[in-house]
């Protein structure tokens, strides 16, 4: 009787293995269809489901529609399509060297939105994302908007400059640092995302949110304060509700790809 217990043991163990590696089997089949789904996505096009929940590119990987230069009627010849992305052709001399390129925006203002994008820095290079910009005869877009920050945290200045970080990427430029800080390194893609809705602004970078703010608020105005901003624009806290999203040209070699919004 014992010996027919443990044969019926050792056949119930032997079914449970055999369905056990069948479900993960099929759990490793349903990922690596899933996988391949998610790489067969053409970069700057929105999957139907995007489309119905109301996203819009804003870029479409082969033109420049839609961008301009900051206080330009024209698309700078300092930027490039290449390889299906907007890419800055750096000229090595920091900001004073864009006489051919020079921040460019979007030519529609936005007020409540969710912005996704990717973006690749060059080794020691330095750009940045604007949103709520508003355009200035002859003032550079800084001046007036927040900044998401892009850096090559191994190599640029930046990164230990500034406050606790701040100036390192995905941080809010000069104002809060981004945590955590994660960042990959330069040459490789970074996705980030930024929602604004009703003075709430978050930062997302690789998936994590990293800053977190309020604008128009007493703790925002003293945030600003003890920045260098009002030595910029005294008014500088008082950021548009609705204004232009921009990229910077900061001197560096950056690429952008798969810059989608939606409205909120």
């Amino acid at each position: 009787m014992r010996r027919e217990f443990l044969l019926l043991l050792t056949a119930i163990f032997a079914i449970a293995t055999a369905c056990n590696s069948g479900t993960k089997k099929k759990e490793e089949a349903n990922e690596e269809k899933s996988a391949q789904v998610e790489e067969t996505v053409p970069d700057n096009t929105l999957t139907d489901a995007e489309k119905q929940a109301g996203w819009v590119l804003l870029f479409d990987g082969t033109t420049s529609n839609g961008w301009r230069g900051n206080n330009k009627d024209y698309f700078p010849a300092g930027w490039q399509i290449v390889d299906g992305t907007l890419m800055c052709k750096g000229s090595g001399e920091g900001e004073a060297g864009a006489e051919e390129g020079g921040d460019i925006l979007y030519d529609e203002k936005f007020k409540d939105f969710q912005l996704k994008l990717e973006w690749k820095i060059s080794e020691g290079g330095n750009s940045g994302i604007f949103y709520l910009g508003e355009e200035v005869e002859d003032w550079p877009i800084y001046k007036t908007a927040p900044e998401m920050q892009i850096l090559d945290n191994e190599r640029h200045p930046d990164a230990i400059l500034g406050k606790d970080g701040n100036r390192k990427a995905g941080s809010l430029y000069d104002l809060i640092p981004a945590d955590p800080q994660n960042s990959k390194p330069a040459g490789e893609w970074n996705s980030v995302e930024i929602i604004c809705y009703q003075g709430t602004v978050v930062h997302k970078q690789n998936g994590e949110v990293v800053v977190e703010y309020h604008l128009w608020t007493d703790d925002w105005n003293a945030l600003v304060a003890d920045s260098k901003f009002p030595g910029l624009n005294p008014d500088w806290a008082d950021v548009a509700k609705e204004g232009y999203i921009a990229l910077q040209d900061h001197g560096n070699d950056v690429w952008f790809k798969n810059i989608k919004i939606k409205k909120l």
